[in-house]
């Protein structure tokens, strides 16, 4: 059987694929080897610049070909290594040999070609290219997701900012709001969230096989390779790989940046579950209406049914990406001693985590897209609510000292069919000024609804 998109064992590459377009160039092997590529060149052109005798600086020529195999790495490049590796049957190593293949009747690269992976540890190589990857992941495709949810709720919450939406707390009717309000809600705990992201220090070494520079050290003893490492990792691209340094490592870069960066992420998921899960019961109690597009089925036998289905499989999705983000932070922190391999077969699903995520953003926004408010639904539910101005009367009541204002709204509201007419009788009654009588008698349950349009439109 031929892999396609219809025989793909992951719906990510299969039924998905299209949708993800974006992030398979990054995060695929194809990515990692492109990465690689881009590490092991960094390298080298920097070891040329480093003083030694035996490797002179390259000419302006040889740097412009060691630049243009990152610029224009293709397929048939990464499939080229793949070949390789059947005879290495190591990734890295066939990266290493395709590079020096490409120094064929090229006799200034030729002499220098031993210095190709010089002094580097296989990890040396494999984490400086997740980090790579990670960081491209998170700043061309994660964080652009989330931002573009983002806009469209803060949109959401300025168009709809005065209009008026009943809470619910318990799942019990609660003190009104806007439907704007609900939605800066939830803008502004993502902004948080995506400012976590973003803010996190993506990390590499390249300190050899134990973290010490052994093999770096026993060649010339004398040289700050620190420093060099430190210069290579931190200087920005395309000379460098425009990272941040990380000076103490066993083998292996410790990772802890990476749980960081996905606990972040997780984060962000779980706000989007929590909205998911609210506008799937907006649409459900009818607040929210859903556009259709020509020829779409909401049900194959229920003909007047539209399912929140973007909703749904966002929440989903959500899910599955935090499962493997969760995993990913409790795991790629552990090493046995100085190097296990438990985290390179974990490490190469950071892909498949983010692309859950990413599928679960695009289906979110859009489900965001298709949702048109329904006001008189809204209304509706709001004027068969009146006890929830129960608050306010009582809040009134205790202003003016009126003895046990709490104990009395209580008894004439609590588990009863509150009218507008018996909550006016109630306020005839009261021993409070008239205007503040006034005041209440003009309340709805639609016009309490505090601060929360100026909230809405602060986001």
């Amino acid at each position: 059987m031929s892999l396609s998109t219809i025989t793909a064992l992951s719906p990510l590459d299969g039924r998905y694929a299209p949708k993800l377009a974006a992030l398979r160039p990054i995060m695929s092997e194809h990515g990692y080897m492109h990465r690689r590529v881009q590490v092991e060149v960094a390298w080298f052109i920097a070891l040329s610049d480093a003083g030694f005798a035996e490797f002179k600086p390259l000419t302006t020529g040889a740097r412009a070909y060691l630049l243009g195999l990152v610029k224009n790495f293709s397929e048939a490049d990464a499939a080229a290594i793949k070949e390789i590796e059947k005879t290495t049957n190591h990734d890295v190593k066939a990266v290493e040999y395709w590079i020096k293949s490409k120094f064929e009747a090229r006799p200034e690269l030729e002499k220098a070609s031993e210095f190709v992976h010089f002094a580097c540890t296989s990890e040396d190589i494999n984490n400086t290219s997740h980090a790579l990857q990670l960081r491209s992941g998170r700043d061309q495709v994660v964080l652009p997701g989330l931002d573009r949810i983002v806009l469209k709720l803060r949109e959401m919450a300025h168009a709809f900012a005065e209009v008026p939406m009943l809470s619910r707390t318990h799942g019990q009717t609660a003190s009104p709001t806007t439907v704007g309000k609900e939605m800066a809600n939830v803008v502004m705990r993502l902004q948080t969230a995506c400012d976590r992201i973003a803010s996190v220090k993506i990390m590499g070494k390249m300190n050899g096989a134990v973290g010490n520079y052994n093999a770096h050290l026993s060649a010339w003893p004398d040289f700050d390779w620190e420093a060099f490492s430190k210069k290579v990792i931190e200087t920005p691209e395309p000379l460098g790989l425009g990272l941040t340094f990380q000076p103490y490592s066993i083998q292996i870069e410790p990772h802890d940046y990476m749980a960081e960066l996905f606990d972040a992420v997780a984060r962000a998921n779980t706000i989007l579950i929590d909205l998911s899960r609210d506008i799937w019961g907006y649409v459900s109690l009818g607040y929210f209406k859903q556009r259709l597009k020509a020829g779409e089925i909401g049900s194959s036998t229920m003909p007047h049914k539209v399912n929140p289905i973007d909703f749904e499989n966002a929440e989903g999705n959500l899910g599955l990406a935090n499962a493997l983000l969760k995993h990913l932070s409790e795991k790629l922190p552990i090493s046995r001693w100085q190097r296990d391999l438990t985290d390179s077969t974990v490490l190469r699903n950071m892909g498949v985590a983010l692309g859950y995520a990413t599928l679960a953003y695009a289906s979110l926004l859009t489900g965001l897209n298709k949702l048109e408010i329904n006001e008189e639904a809204l209304a509706e539910d709001l004027d068969a609510s009146w006890e929830v101005l129960a608050e306010p009367i009582q809040t009134v009541m205790r202003r003016f000292g009126v003895q046990g204002a709490y104990e009395k709204l209580k008894e004439v509201t609590r588990g009863k069919t509150v009218t507008a007419e018996a909550l006016h009788w109630l306020i005839q009654s009261l021993e409070i000024p008239q205007a503040e009588k006034d005041r209440l008698l003009a309340m709805t349950p639609g016009s309490y609804v505090g601060k929360a349009a100026e909230l809405a439109r602060r986001v």
